[in-house]
């Protein structure tokens, strides 16, 4: 086949790769993506949209249990588990056919295989028809993630599940063990846990959400704990004895090994980058434990070769692909984009309350050197939370003392991480204190709980 000429091809259509191919296209460059299996990638089909359709339909579940308290009456509260899973996989299809729409009207060229670089500037796609070589100056690596696994704990589907498993699961669950509290495994074991399994979920680190606030953690832990889960910390699954519909899990804790019993086990230890069959080390791409190293602007050690999202490591998050892939096409274009910077990538979890944080956690600003002055606010004390029966939760801000910047922002409760964005505005702002204290915020709102919060830091809180 004749080579297919274009200023800039993108490897991989998730949320990283589909965005640069549209701003590249807006900027009119020629543009090609090559993706493998779905366009939309994990994110889309495989991850964050599904798990928040289906935790939506088990917060529903919990509310309907909750009746009650809101002068509601509902009996026989149930639920079908296949239709629950329909749904899901209904949202999923939707917004992954949106893609190829969205792709469509900006002209991008789709190109369905599997891709290699053999050289500089050339593209070779293994598709159904055979082979098709591309080439361009231009090239982004977006090929993601996919889940880590253990040896001795890997999925096989029956047993031991790998998200996907737990996303159209065979069953459900009576027993299940969750390897890893990071935010894949946290919003399963809420999912599961809010529908009625025997939740435990298991931590290598000394705390559950290991990578959000102390205090945030502490907090989630003893809501996990009050909803029936339980919580193992410096504990590691060292082997999983498989038997007929039950798998022995032998778990190291404090030195001594326990044994335990579920008919379920999800594996969410971390993820590793898509660098193989890519031909990246021949071309001089450098990796270090499966992600490929870039510099600010997403540049690898060979020119023209670009890497975005998860195959470019931490943090691993849909919004930050989409940035960084925005910020690649407009420098390709010849504009002056700024880096990406990640300390100002807010990180949700969406498991029973929600978790939200943008920045430094105190500790880690307080590493950092900075003297900081540290505000917190109670759901409790807010009468939107009160009146929607969301009365547990926080929100915590972090300042510098010296200057007022903004260092990090840390919330737990209802409708957090819709809540965070104010602060990621903020921050990248440049705000301090008194812009954020001088800043009117509508009554009745959650949102007031954040001006609350800046208010407490400065010794200045009204409702508490």
């Amino acid at each position: 086949m004749a080579t297919s000429n274009f200023d800039m091809i993108v490897i991989g259509a998730g949320p990283g790769g589909y965005v640069a191919a549209i701003r590249g296209a807006q900027l009119g460059l020629k543009v090609a993506v090559v993706e493998r299996e779905h366009l939309g990638g994990i994110c889309l089909n495989w991850g964050c949209i599904p798990t928040k359709a289906m935790l939506r339909s088990s917060e529903v579940f919990h509310l309907m249990h909750r009746a009650k308290e809101f002068g509601l009456k509902a009996n026989k509260i149930d639920y079908d588990l296949d239709a629950v899973v329909k749904r899901s996989r209904g949202v999923a299809k939707q917004l992954s056919g949106g893609v190829g729409h969205l792709l469509k009207k900006n002209k991008v060229t789709v190109v369905m295989g599997e891709a290699s670089v053999p050289a500089k500037g050339k593209v070779s796609v293994t598709t159904d028809k055979g082979t098709q070589e591309l080439s361009a100056p231009n090239i982004i690596l977006a090929t993601g993630a996919r889940a880590r696994e253990l040896p001795g704990l890997e999925a096989d589907g029956d047993l031991v599940w790998t998200y996907k498993h737990a996303l159209t699961p065979p069953r459900m669950p009576k027993k299940l063990l969750v390897i890893g509290s990071g935010a894949i495994g946290i919003e399963f074991a809420s999912f599961y846990n809010t529908l009625g399994s025997d939740t435990t979920v298991v931590e290598v680190m000394d705390r559950v959400l290991p990578v959000e606030d102390a205090e945030i953690s502490a907090f989630a832990k003893k809501q996990f704990v009050k909803q029936g889960m339980t919580i193992k910390e410096k504990a590691m699954v060292k082997q999983l004895d498989r038997g007929k519909g039950k798998v022995t899990a032998h778990i190291e804790i404090g030195g001594k090994i326990e044994k335990h019993d579920f008919d379920t086990v999800i594996s969410a230890v971390g993820i590793v980058g898509n660098v193989e069959g890519l031909g990246l080390e021949a071309l001089g791409v450098k990796i270090d434990r499966t992600h490929v190293l870039t510099d600010a602007y997403c540049r690898t050690a060979v020119e023209g070769v670009f890497a975005i999202g998860d195959i470019a490591g931490a943090p691993w998050l849909a919004h930050k692909a989409s940035h960084e892939g925005v910020m690649v096409a407009e420098l390709i274009a010849g504009q002056s984009p700024h880096p990406v910077k990640p300390e100002s990538i807010a990180g949700c979890t969406y498991c029973q309350p929600q978790v939200a944080s943008v920045g430094y956690s105190e500790a880690k600003a307080k590493e950092l050197g900075y003297d900081v002055k540290v505000g917190r606010f109670p759901f409790v004390g807010n009468g939107k939370a009160i009146a929607l029966g969301e009365p547990e939760g926080m929100v915590k801000t972090v300042f510098d003392a010296k200057t007022g910047e903004l260092l990090g922002a840390h919330m737990i409760g209802a409708e957090v991480t819709e809540l965070i964005q104010g602060y990621v505005v903020g921050r990248t702002l440049e705000t301090t204190e008194a812009e954020l204290m001088e800043t009117v915020f509508p009554h009745p709102t959650l949102s007031e709980m954040m001006h609350e919060s800046v208010l407490d830091a400065y010794g200045r809180a009204l409702h508490f």
